[in-house]
């Protein structure tokens, strides 16, 4: 069975990614197509890349997670029309665990993320991850109460359906290519 790991993309207190990638995995797992698992980058504590004297305990056990999984969803919320140092900075540290995988990304902001999710486009490209077209981005106006309880509508839930469906299959045909 296929593994996609759902990435929560802020470590910043008072986020919200953790109540987002709870929704999308409920949502997923009524589908019984893949196994899907929450991986939150703020549990491996990963100091910035190249800085000296950091405690780099936690790369390994970063390496493993991400090279266990087949493809990913990325939680991605927009700061400063862009994504979180957090999630650019664990991407940059690995390179051939990301390599021939498919990714969905769902992002949330003031206009649903859009920037952060193109941003996280063009960093995916480069790592030789196939990133689907559905993108299901949540509005902090429309799909959250004061900006931090998570309250989707209704047709979000379809947009990751839609999005899962095709990333289920580019996680399955780039599979092959890595096996």
């Amino acid at each position: 069975m296929l593994k996609i790991g759902i990435i929560l993309g802020s470590t910043r207190e008072g986020r919200v990614s953790p109540q987002v990638g709870a929704w999308v995995k409920e949502v997923a797992e009524k589908r019984r197509d893949a196994e899907y698992e929450i991986i939150d980058i703020a549990e491996f504590k990963l100091p910035f890349l190249g800085e000296p004297g950091g405690d780099t305990s936690g790369v390994a056990a970063w390496s493993e997670k991400v090279a266990a999984c087949d493809g990913f969803v990325f939680i991605v919320a927009e700061y400063n029309h862009s994504i979180t140092g957090a999630l650019k900075n664990a991407l940059d540290y690995l390179r051939v665990e990301w390599n021939n995988k498919a990714a969905g990304i769902v992002s949330y902001g003031s206009v649903g993320g859009a920037r952060a999710a193109e941003h996280l486009r063009g960093i995916l490209g480069e790592l030789l991850v196939a990133d689907v077209r559905v993108h299901p981005a949540l509005s902090l106006f429309t799909d959250f109460e004061n900006g931090s309880v998570f309250k989707p509508k209704e047709v979000q839930a379809d947009s990751v359906h839609q999005m899962l469906d095709q990333l289920v299959p580019w996680s399955t045909a780039l599979k092959t290519i890595r096996s």
